[in-house]
């Protein structure tokens, strides 16, 4: 859940922070809320090791990262499949209806 005071992962100084922050205790403190009607924040923490090769002089080429979202029981199916047939461009007669 949102709160603006909790803006890292790991704490307000997460280089200097004896431990006692971050969402350990972000967790903690906030156990008993209800999510319904909030906000949700996802904190995504990430690093790159970049291993030196000769190609990488004097320029370095990009090092990528990144991640997706993707539900997982959002729909009880697929909502690609709950669409009308499509209709015939040529429509002569009866025989349109039933395609």
């Amino acid at each position: 859940k949102y709160h603006p005071e909790e803006l890292y992962a790991a704490g307000l100084f997460p280089n200097q922070s004896p431990g006692d922050d971050g969402i350990v205790a972000y967790s903690e403190k906030h156990k008993n809320e209800s999510l319904v009607d909030s906000d949700l924040v996802t904190w995504y923490t990430f690093g790159v090791t970049h291993i030196v090769r000769p190609e990488d002089w004097p320029i370095m080429p990009i090092e990528t990262c990144g991640f997706r979202l993707k539900p997982y029981g959002f729909f009880a199916g697929s909502p690609a499949l709950d669409v009308p047939p499509p209709i015939a461009k040529e429509c002569h007669g009866e025989t349109c209806l039933k395609h």
